[in-house]
């Protein structure tokens, strides 16, 4: 049974598909293949159902709940990190009020939260790997970055102004849940219980075998080193990713429902999961 996965070009994601990628675990009848797209094309995909199983921003699963359920593994949340807003000058958080921004889609988890943050803004869609020399060569006042992106922007010789993640935290209590791994409905009950199993298990096979899954997840780190790619797959795949736990899918539920009771999204969602 052919299963088509797709995923973000980034090191976390490769990290963590390096099992069924690579052949490491015993497959049964399914044979995965692998499709590397940006997230904001992944959730424009999601919403004609285009493949089995798809890595999803959360905001995009508002739309597409009728096609797919939140497979319990493969979550990327922020533990008091997560998405953040820079500028060329170290402004105040208030200070983004009415300026333009580039965003890296209007389906991301990003934005949403940005959203919930700050209501006032211009946006501008951006490829998210453009959006830092997008706000150095001044074609915005300021830009949301995702990704690697969080850790590089000092480099590029710009400021956090807020980090979405942090804000999310303090306000809630809980990480913030970005995206995650949607498995089409239409699969059955049966199939989709084993395609979670399998999933679960390259995740922990990355984590039990950290060196080897990092290796290959370099070649997606877009010019990071070892060290901070180490890092920042750490981030993002991490044993909230083998499960969400209670906190986690409470935080998916939160999100939800403060963005309806923002009038962000059209209507309230009840996040539903494979299990």
């Amino acid at each position: 049974m052919d299963i088509r996965i797709a995923h973000s070009p980034d090191s976390d994601d490769a990290f963590m598909f390096y099992a069924l990628a690579k052949g490491k675990l015993p497959t049964g009848k399914f044979h995965f293949s692998h499709t590397l797209q940006d997230i904001e094309t992944l959730n424009r995909k999601a919403l004609n159902g285009e493949y089995e199983i798809t890595a999803i921003s959360f905001h995009a699963y508002v739309r597409i709940a009728d096609k797919y359920l939140l497979l319990p593994s493969g979550a990327s949340m922020g533990d008091r990190y997560g998405p953040m807003v820079v500028a060329r000058q170290p402004w105040s958080p208030d200070d983004l009020r009415g300026k333009k921004i580039a965003i890296p889609g209007t389906m991301t988890t990003a934005y949403l939260t940005l959203k919930l943050f700050q209501p006032d803004f211009e946006s501008v869609v951006i490829p998210f790997d453009q959006i830092m020399n997008a706000v150095r060569n001044k074609e915005v006042d300021a830009g949301l970055l995702i990704h690697e992106g969080q850790l590089m922007y000092a480099a590029h010789q710009l400021h956090k102004i807020v980090d979405l993640g942090e804000w999310w935290n303090t306000i809630t209590g809980l990480p913030l849940p970005l995206g995650g791994n949607g498995v089409r409905r239409d699969l059955g009950q049966e199939d989709i219980r084993e395609i979670s199993k399998l999933l679960k298990a390259s995740i922990q096979y990355a984590l039990d075998h950290r060196g080897e899954a990092l290796e290959y997840a370099m070649q997606f780190a877009r010019d990071l080193d070892t060290r901070t790619a180490d890092r920042f797959v750490g981030m993002y795949v991490n044993e909230r990713t083998l499960d969400y736990g209670e906190e986690g899918r409470r935080a998916v539920q939160t999100l939800f429902d403060r963005a309806y009771e923002a009038k962000l999204i059209p209507n309230r969602v009840v996040a539903e999961f494979a299990d």
